[in-house]
């Protein structure tokens, strides 16, 4: 059961706000390179990824030197924290694991390229909340980017790229090949207080962006890419794969174009837990399969033994102010029957529909809840009330009150 934020192809200035945030967010500049950013923490200590043997020709494999590089800034951890630049190049590695009070920070021109020999992607048990892997019995391999039981982390750059190369592995799915489950991009477990931001991700082995058991989380400023031949290429996944809950998620300012939907619920009977308290606003969307989709109904579980009294409860799910063009099915939402997903709201939202003839924009089932300003007109388990403006949390955040400072970091 889980809350998935999906895009391929494109998506731009997605922003998701994950958790009570309490975290400082600082301007940092290395003012010799002229580089700024913005971050939850700057650091006292920096290095080039060069500095410790790194060669970015796109062919030499780095994974060791990445490893290298961040042990040996972890001792710093203490003392300030450290920053590791990957500059202009293309750095071929295999999964790296990060450390806490810790910048990775890619460069524009940068590309860190996911290698496709897949002993450079260390198996990982699967996780306690699934029982299995995602994709087989097995267990599965680690992220490209990966950490565990972290504190203050930060995955950042002036839009520099990671770009997992994930074709080979797609392929090999498909032919059922696999016995363990696929890597994904950036996978951080047991952490808090981390910032992925200002980076273009590309065709990864499967989701993007996992951030599981965690809080405290910024996500911000992405583009997504991955090929529409491309598997299970979910854009961020907070909590997925768990059997606990997911609540108060706050998703914005998000552009999505060639994909088949953008914020996603799903779950089923079986998989328990609680998907509540979802705010989401200004979404332009651009040639959609679904603009909306919630499923009730998604089969996949650990082991046929499940526990069919384990009902999940999906409550508290707010659209609003969305554009979208050129959209197959407006939505599709189909909650669980004796068990409907309630506290459903969508509000001032047009769509231009490509509906073939005698296909109905929206098809529900087992939901309850109120539109307001709605194109095209939803169905009737979504009725209208006019002058609805659904809710998005106006309290504002701890980090809205912090003054920002600048960092200054000087590195030859």
């Amino acid at each position: 059961m889980g809350l998935s934020l999906k895009f391929k192809t494109n998506v731009l200035s997605a922003i998701v706000i994950l958790g009570m945030l309490s975290l400082r967010v600082a301007e940092c500049s290395l003012h010799n390179k002229k580089l700024a950013y913005q971050a939850i923490n700057c650091r006292k200590h920096t290095a080039i990824l060069t500095d410790f043997g790194a060669v970015g020709d796109g062919k030499t494999l780095n994974t060791k030197v990445f490893n290298a590089a961040i042990r040996n800034l972890s001792r710093y951890a203490l003392d300030g924290g450290a920053q590791l630049i990957v500059p202009p190049g293309r750095w071929l590695t295999g999964s790296f694991n990060l450390t806490s009070h810790f910048t990775l920070f890619i460069e524009k021109g940068a590309v860190i390229l996911g290698s496709q020999d897949e002993s450079q992607w260390p198996p990982l048990p699967v996780l306690p909340s699934y029982g299995r892997g995602r994709d087989a019995p097995g267990g599965r391999l680690s992220a490209l980017i990966f950490g565990t039981n972290l504190t203050d982390v930060v995955i950042t750059g002036n839009n520099g790229t990671i770009d997992g190369q994930g074709a080979t592995w797609w392929k090999k799915y498909r032919a059922k090949e696999y016995n363990v489950t696929r890597p994904y991009l950036i996978e951080l477990m047991y952490s808090n207080q981390i910032q992925i931001s200002d980076l273009t991700l590309l065709d990864s082995p499967s989701w993007f962006v996992h951030p599981i058991y965690s809080s405290n989380i910024i996500v911000k400023g992405l583009t997504i890419i991955a090929s529409i031949y491309s598997a299970n290429t979910d854009g961020v996944d907070p909590g997925s794969e768990m059997s606990g809950g997911i609540q108060d998620v706050r998703a914005e300012d998000i552009t999505a174009i060639d994909t088949e939907s953008a914020v996603r619920v799903k779950t089923a009977v079986g998989r328990g837990g609680y998907v509540k308290d979802i705010y989401v606003r200004r979404m332009t969307l651009k040639n959609m399969k679904y603009a909306f989709w919630m499923a009730g109904n998604y089969k996949q579980h650990p082991d046929p033994n499940f526990d069919l009294k384990a009902i999940p409860e999906i409550n508290g799910i707010n659209y609003r102010d969305v554009v979208a063009t050129n959209v197959t099915f407006a939505g599709r939402l189909d909650g669980i029957t004796g068990d409907p997903f309630t506290g459903i709201c969508i509000s001032n939202v047009t769509m231009t529909m490509n509906l073939k003839e005698n296909e109905l924009p929206w098809n529900c089932t087992d939901i309850a809840g109120v539109t307001s300003k709605v194109t095209p007109k939803p169905c009737a388990s979504l009725y209208e009330k006019q002058g609805v403006n659904c809710a998005f949390p106006t309290d504002k955040l701890p980090i809205e009150d912090v003054q920002l400072k600048t960092c200054s970091s000087v590195w030859k």
